[in-house]
């Protein structure tokens, strides 16, 4: 790889990746935050799982309702994951210097993912409260109609207005515990994985090299995905609470707030919406690797 005039081939890579994620796993991301929404409030409709709340929307909205809220995501996660694959290949290079060897190295893996995490959740965070305030208004709400958003720009400048700079920032540190644990969580799975099946598909197979590389894109990819939700999911239910509530002098603690779900309903609170983020994970993730590694293949960054 040559020195820094390819850096920015790495952002590029993650952009691609970002859209590809987004296209894929919008839809599950709408029904994840339905199903914690209104699964946890005491009134209002209750989902029957995530088939019943995506026929509910279907039935209501037709597709455009599944890819609510999805323009701001499109930017969003362009942006995220061009920050997020660009800071932990950079982050991995030079941590790694000349140390190359084939092997996944935690040491490095883990402090460039944990970094790049850290360093997206300041976007995200704004980010995703404007897309679940938007995503909790629309089929079977309990918003009334006077206080609705009519778009994410709407909801951005109705919240600073109210609440303050800080009020877009509701919810910061969940994002950042979030996304520093949930990304070196993820980074490790998929450089594992995909090691290890590299390691026996290649000696094994005479399959063509690039069949053999989308497989592997996929299970490593998809596998990192639910690794990912399965180690931080309370973190993410405990933070679209803090974000959507509408009491703004509520806790903003997100382990008295688990702490006060299990209490209520148990580890399974905790983990509400688990079903659609983990269905949702694996495509959404394996689309997002396998595109970063044909994005990085096309560009010429590496050959490994």
């Amino acid at each position: 790889m040559g020195g820094d005039s390819s850096g920015y081939k790495d952002y590029v890579a993650g952009l691609l990746a970002g859209v590809a994620t987004v296209i894929t796993g919008h839809p599950f991301d709408t029904v994840k935050v339905k199903l914690q929404k209104h699964n946890t409030e005491a009134n209002g409709i209750k989902y029957r799982g995530g088939l019943h709340c995506t026929a509910r929307i279907l039935k209501t909205e037709g597709v455009k309702g599944l890819y609510r809220g999805a323009t701001s995501s499109f930017v969003g996660m362009a942006f995220e994951s061009s920050l997020l694959f660009g800071i932990y290949s950079q982050a991995k290079q030079s941590l790694q210097g000349q140390n190359q060897s084939g092997k996944p190295q935690p040491q490095v893996i883990i402090p460039s993912a944990a970094f790049g995490g850290a360093i997206i959740s300041f976007v995200l965070c704004p980010s995703e409260l404007v897309k679940c305030r938007m995503q909790v208004q629309g089929t079977d709400t309990l918003v009334v109609n006077s206080n609705r958003y009519s778009s994410p720009i709407d909801c951005a400048l109705k919240t600073v207005k109210s609440e303050g700079v800080t009020g877009i920032f509701r919810g910061g540190f969940t994002t950042l515990l979030r996304e520093s644990l949930g990304n070196a969580v993820f980074f490790s799975t998929y450089e594992y994985v995909r090691f290890h099946m590299h390691l026996h598909l290649n000696d094994a197979s005479s399959d063509p090299a690039h069949l053999i590389d989308v497989g592997v894109g996929i299970m490593s990819g998809g596998l990192g995905g639910i690794a990912f939700w399965s180690a931080v999911l309370p973190l993410d239910v405990a933070k679209t609470i803090i974000q959507t509530s509408s009491d703004r002098s509520s806790t903003r603690n997100p382990f008295q707030i688990l702490k006060s779900i299990y209490r209520g309903s148990g580890l399974s609170g905790c983990y509400m919406g688990l079903g659609p983020t983990v269905v949702r994970a694996f495509p959404a993730n394996a689309a997002a690797i396998v595109t970063w590694e044909l994005a990085v293949k096309m560009l010429g960054i590496r050959q490994d």
